[in-house]
């Protein structure tokens, strides 16, 4: 209070020294090491597919939760940060406050339409005076580095106050002094930690603890000018290592739609969605369904997008077809009788589709066999092009009773009307 001098030799509005890194661990997407004095923060980013969401469930939906969200931080402060022995692993009041206070810092600089779901994870290695700020920095560089388009870097620091109260009246400050980048030790004694977050733009997250009963309105209008300042140095700093986030990275997942003829779903899924089952695991591809048949491909990197592609052209590979006319009578032969219907073909190689009972006769009947309709049997019918929602073909031979004459097309094998 009277010197202006702190327990570590610093100004009231001086740094700690502070030091950055990006793109240490290769294999990842993004990766910082953020330290400030003796808080040390290793931040890795992550990315997967938009169907990894956090999704809410539905009580915590109704209590006012988020429903769905697609970039999460993973807080991590492990006994040894300070240089203690315990368990590792569990997540207690400390961990999720400090991470909810991160990630909302960082949340307001995130683009609204990426295409991935964001893992950061914050590790802290050694903590002396607000780790959790020192995440803000350290993911804010790590987003940079993993090339997620932020609209500006984000820095966070945490402001303190030592005050002395006015002997007449307790409740009132009578002298006070505003400390920059606190300490571990600042944080114990002071009565304020004050945490701001932002970029140069402006502030996207504070959090303030006061162990006075009271604050004026001029101590915090000072601390957020004051912490402004602190900052932006800090902002200028980071800079240095990274100012923008990068615009190519090898490693980068591969994100793209996918459109499949509505008829062939049933060829594209397979069995239970066994071909699906198969192409994730053997190229570690994720096809998620946005639309009725149009999805979303996920790949972790060129080389198993193109795998994928490979595996998904050799499922909907279908051999040269010919071209059916709307309304015209075609020649179907009776390939198995079914409860429902018949399944039948109108050319070579085709695969057999379902005549249905109810478009079998004028009369209503419950089984083919009521018609003595057997295998391999030739019928005619009117072809009424696919079903818009399934791709089905429509054929009728009920539509045939009442037409008095009419042109049947026969195909061959050598037929010569084909959709190459």
């Amino acid at each position: 209070m009277e010197t202006g001098k702190r327990c570590d030799g610093r100004g009231l509005e001086d740094l700690r020294d502070i030091s950055c890194a990006v793109n240490l661990l290769k294999p990842l997407h993004g990766s910082a090491l953020f330290q400030r004095g003796q808080t040390q923060v290793l931040c890795t980013v992550a990315f997967d597919s938009l169907d990894s969401a956090f999704r809410a469930d539905p009580v915590s939906v109704l209590t006012g939760a988020v429903k769905e969200k697609n970039f999460m931080l993973h807080y991590e402060f492990p006994p040894y940060a300070t240089n203690e022995i315990g368990r590792f692993g569990t997540f207690g009041r400390r961990e999720l406050g400090h991470g909810a206070l991160a990630e909302k810092s960082l949340r307001p600089v995130l683009p609204s339409d990426f295409p991935f779901t964001i893992r950061l994870t914050s590790e802290v290695l050694e903590s002396n005076g607000s780790s959790s700020m020192a995440s803000v920095c350290g993911g804010s560089l790590a987003l940079m580095d993993a090339g997620v388009a932020i609209s500006a870097p984000v820095s966070g620091i945490a402001m303190g106050l030592i005050s002395t109260p006015n002997p007449e009246k307790p409740y009132e400050i009578s002298e006070y002094r505003i400390l920059t980048d606190i300490l571990g030790l600042e944080d114990y004694l002071g009565d304020m930690d004050f945490k701001i977050a932002g970029s140069k733009k402006g502030i996207s997250a504070i959090q303030l603890d006061v162990k006075v009963p009271g604050l004026p309105l001029r101590v915090i209008m000072e601390t957020i000018k004051q912490g402004a300042e602190g900052k932006s140095k800090i902002l200028n700093i980071m800079n240095e290592t990274i100012s923008k986030p990068r615009e190519k990275k090898d490693n980068w997942p591969i994100s793209e739609k996918l459109e499949i003829p509505a008829y062939k779903l049933s060829q594209f899924f397979g069995f239970g969605g066994s071909n699906i089952k198969k192409i994730r695991a053997e190229t570690g591809v994720q096809l998620t369904s946005i639309e009725n048949n149009v999805f979303s491909v996920f790949a972790p990197n060129s080389e198993a997008m193109a795998e994928a592609k490979e595996m998904i052209d050799k499922l909907l590979l279908e051999e040269a077809t010919p071209e059916l006319i709307f309304g015209a009578i075609y020649t179907a032969k009776i390939v198995e009788i079914r409860d429902i219907g018949v399944m039948v073909t109108l050319y070579p190689n085709m695969k057999p589709a379902l005549l249905h009972n109810s478009q079998l006769d004028q009369r209503k009947i419950q089984h083919p066999s009521a018609l003595n309709l057997e295998v391999g049997q030739e019928i005619q019918v009117k072809y009424f092009g696919r079903d818009p929602a399934n791709g089905q073909m429509r054929m009728s031979r009920k539509a045939l009773q009442t037409i008095s004459s009419s042109v049947v097309h026969n195909f061959v094998s050598d037929n010569t009307n084909v959709n190459k």
